[in-house]
């Protein structure tokens, strides 16, 4: 099980997009993730796929697409087009969950599931033979730089109990000590925003996180 590193642009310098994806790119980042918010199913409204598509021109490394929004269904073509390179949505959205598997499944991109903290992992694997990922969010979706949630930790051991080949994501407050944490309940795909960008060198923290992520987990 490889330990992948998902830079996340929520964190970055928006007002120089192309060379925070360069930092990623150079820095050996694993995915990019990108958080599509809608300010219904979250609070606050990110970027959306026009900007993605203008993001992929420039980029090489795959996205790894989070739609925190409540009709996820409606905007997979949007976001297939615009260069996914994996789908995650949520199963508290409003979206009937294996239509929307079956239309990501469709447009050749890989489907994956988020559960927000409060979420039982069961809710996610009941549908754990058609992904190719499920995130565990270790935080409230919605904004950026909250503190890592220990008490999610169960949920990934469960995870990677039934389903030992899954990729497991985490996502919220991520940094050198917590990947180490996640990394130990049975995580091996870390989203890390501030930790990345906030750091004066990109490159060597994905590095490190990677470094602690493979030391700690089982892979």
């Amino acid at each position: 099980m490889d330990v992948k590193i998902s830079p996340s642009m929520l964190a970055s310098d928006y007002a120089n997009l192309e060379a925070e994806l360069k930092k990623c790119e150079d820095g050996g980042a694993d995915l990019i993730h990108l958080d599509v918010m809608d300010g219904h199913f979250v609070p606050n409204i990110s970027i959306g796929a026009p900007v993605i598509k203008a993001m992929k021109g420039v980029c090489s490394v795959p996205f790894d697409v989070h739609l925190m929004i409540s009709d996820p269904l409606q905007y997979i073509d949007d976001f297939a087009d615009a260069g996914a390179n994996i789908i995650t949505f949520h199963t508290e959205c409003e979206s009937d969950i294996e239509k929307t598997i079956d239309k990501i499944v469709e447009r050749g991109v890989k489907p994956a599931l988020a559960i927000k903290p409060n979420t039982p992992a069961s809710d996610a694997l009941k549908y754990a033979d058609r992904l190719s990922m499920i995130l565990v969010m270790t935080v409230e979706p919605g904004f950026g730089g909250q503190s890592f949630m220990e008490s999610t930790m169960p949920k990934i051991k469960e995870i990677r109990e039934k389903y030992p080949d899954i990729d497991i994501q985490v996502d919220g407050g991520i940094n050198l000590e917590t990947v180490k944490i996640a990394a130990k309940a049975g995580a091996n795909v870390f989203v890390a925003g501030s930790a990345v960008f906030k750091s004066e060198s990109p490159a060597k923290t994905i590095e490190a996180l990677r470094a602690n992520g493979a030391l700690q987990g089982d892979f």
